[in-house]
């Protein structure tokens, strides 16, 4: 078991380890590995696994082999999706939304999610069952850095991952505000070089990216 709290504690310590949070669309798990270790060697130890293809709990297996990351299973929606998270090594989970489910079901397997929220009375609902670091989701279709920075501030007391149309050109927008621990991105693993294994170009889209500031 784990409380929403202590899950909102542990959760806020792995998204001050580094600015931007790699979400990860992985076809291929003899990918995986290298391509950690590539993001890791960049200075971008969390890695979100998106449960979105037939691979991924493989490829969250092999990830969690890797020295120094923290590895996740991003998008889960159920019961089953988070005890095969679990039971792949995944170390945190991430979900788009929230339902009382999907909290319960974490809360019970001793997974600390990151659960997404949306509007205001999504995010007050999780914070009155105790969830103070959140997952604003999709961030840019939500009205992006300014939307999030609207809702902090009468909820100054939750802090937020955004995620979601969130790229190097944008960042800062929401990494300079009070209530952003890190950001979420998927530019640091383009598919064209996780395809060609291009693991030294990653490795400097990691870098560049573990650079930026943090509020």
């Amino acid at each position: 078991m784990i409380t929403p709290q202590e899950a909102s504690k542990r959760n806020e310590e792995l998204c001050r380890l580094a600015p931007i949070i790699p979400v990860l669309v992985v076809e291929d798990a003899s990918k995986a590995r290298p391509l950690a270790e590539a993001l890791v060697a960049g200075g971008l130890p969390v890695l979100e696994v998106t449960l979105r293809t037939d691979a991924a709990l493989d490829v969250i297996r092999e990830m969690a082999k890797v020295e120094g990351g923290r590895v996740g299973a991003g998008t889960l929606l159920t019961k089953a999706d988070v005890e095969a998270a679990v039971a792949a090594g995944a170390t945190f989970g991430v979900s788009p939304g929230a339902t009382d489910t999907i909290l319960t079901a974490c809360e019970e397997a001793g997974l600390p999610l990151l659960p997404g929220a949306a509007t205001s009375s999504e995010v007050m609902r999780l914070l009155e069952r105790g969830y103070t670091v959140q997952k604003f989701f999709p961030a840019e279709a939500n009205g992006g850095a300014p939307a999030l920075k609207a809702i902090g501030a009468p909820l100054p007391q939750v802090k937020f991952c955004p995620t979601g149309g969130v790229s190097l050109k944008n960042a800062n927008d929401y990494l300079s505000l009070s209530n952003t621990l890190c950001a979420g991105g998927s530019w640091v693993a383009p598919a064209n070089l996780v395809a060609a294994g291009d693991w030294k170009a990653i490795e400097e889209l990691a870098r560049e990216a573990a650079s930026l500031p943090v509020s």
